[in-house]
């Protein structure tokens, strides 16, 4: 059953943009697993005051959350007090107050240090949401067990300001949803609280559909599929793919916020040129963009689609050496700003492209070394810390 029903339908409709009928269109119905949100905000990312369910041992909670805890406090003190201002000094004037971030796994942490006045954020990865009612059956045992991972995940994320895709696949199997943890680990560490989520696809229309009760439970049996052929298969049904978390400061009315997290292989075979994903972002409108850590996806041909979108779509962008290669973005009308040191990419399974790191390396090399005294996704081959900002030419400086 809709436990808010109509009031925070109204409201999401409210705060959607108004930029084209498949924006204007979407079916706000859906069934609102809010309660277990809350209860997820208090045990696994040790906010709010939701009461724990007679399952779960206090003391179990309290020991994580003392763990949990300091490395949010070291977050804060640490990073986000070097972050925050350098990145404020990077924006521009209004800017768009909607915000994507491909191949974002479960890190709504950066894309609020990066963005903290973003109203509207879509996170698009892999990696799925899962599913938020495991909380109120799980033993005490696997509740420990569960927990001891989220320490290693998230802490590993608000240590290194990534996570690897060794840890994201983890996520997709267990007795909690290790996306939405991140997500509401996020919000924590930021002064927000959760508000509603929903559950929900992009139709042909780009236009979104939330699952009611009744389809909740009529696609249980149905397991969502990976989206990737060496990703770890999801243990959850596929209506617990993409999520819709609203919230808003801590202890506030408003104002309300939305973030949407869209499980999907961006390659060009995955993502339809017509497809509901690609249609859903255009309705969009004009947004601020980011990526970090993302694999060097962009640089490939196997993802034009996505970088084509980005350039149709964005104003400006904060990356690392992962973002936009230079020549796509100088023929897109973009101006390219370097930050810190860059040498090379870093090699994974495979290294990179030469003629695109060649393209890099000229494009620091012109250009003035400006100090960078943080992590912001991956270092290059040298280990130095770097940072790119990608804006229109068009678009006034800070």
């Amino acid at each position: 059953m809709p436990r808010l029903g109509l009031l925070l339908a109204a409201l999401g409709i409210l705060l959607l943009p108004a930029v084209t009928p498949a924006a204007q269109t979407e079916d706000m119905q859906g069934e609102d697993f809010a309660a277990e949100a809350k209860i997820l905000y208090r045990v696994v990312a040790c906010s709010g005051n939701a009461a724990l369910p007679a399952n779960l041992d206090p003391q179990i909670v309290a020991r994580h959350c003392q763990s949990l805890k300091a490395r949010m406090a070291r977050y804060r003190h640490v990073y986000l007090a070097r972050a925050q201002p350098f990145l404020a000094g990077l924006r521009p004037r209004g800017l768009p107050d909607t915000v994507v971030y491909p191949f974002g796994g479960g890190d709504l942490l950066a894309a609020l240090t990066t963005y903290p006045d973003a109203r509207r954020i879509t996170t698009l990865s892999l990696e799925l949401s899962g599913d938020p009612r495991r909380i109120t059956q799980i033993d005490n045992k696997r509740l420990d067990q569960s927990l001891d991972l989220v320490d290693r995940s998230v802490g590993w994320l608000l240590a290194a300001n990534d996570s690897t895709s060794k840890t994201l696949m983890g996520t997709q199997q267990g007795d909690l949803p290790g996306q939405l943890s991140y997500f509401l680990v996020a919000l924590a560490v930021h002064g927000f609280e959760p508000v509603a989520l929903r559950y929900f696809h992009a139709q042909a229309d780009g236009s979104l559909h939330y699952y009611s009760a009744a389809e909740v439970r009529s696609m249980e049996p149905r397991l969502a599929s990976a989206r990737h052929g060496k990703w770890t298969s999801p243990d959850f049904s596929e209506v617990f793919a993409n999520s819709e978390l609203v919230f808003r400061p801590v202890g506030a009315a408003g104002p309300l916020r939305i973030h949407r997290h869209i499980g999907a292989n961006l390659r060009d075979d995955s993502l339809r040129k017509d497809g509901p994903i690609l249609r859903y972002l255009q309705s969009q409108g004009q947004v601020a963009a980011m990526t970090k850590a993302a694999s060097y996806c962009l640089w490939n041909p196997l993802f034009s689609r996505i970088r084509d979108y980005l350039l149709a779509n964005m104003v400006f962008m904060i990356s690392d050496g992962t973002g936009i290669p230079p020549e796509f973005a100088r023929q897109a009308g973009f101006v390219q700003t370097t930050y810190g040191s860059f040498t090379k990419a870093m090699c994974f399974d495979d290294c990179p492209d030469d003629a695109m790191n060649d393209q890099f390396r000229e494009l620091w090399a012109s250009q003035p070394q400006r100090k960078m005294d943080f992590r912001y996704g991956y270092v290059d081959a040298k280990g130095s810390n770097h940072l790119l900002v990608t804006r229109r030419a068009s678009l006034a400086t800070p």
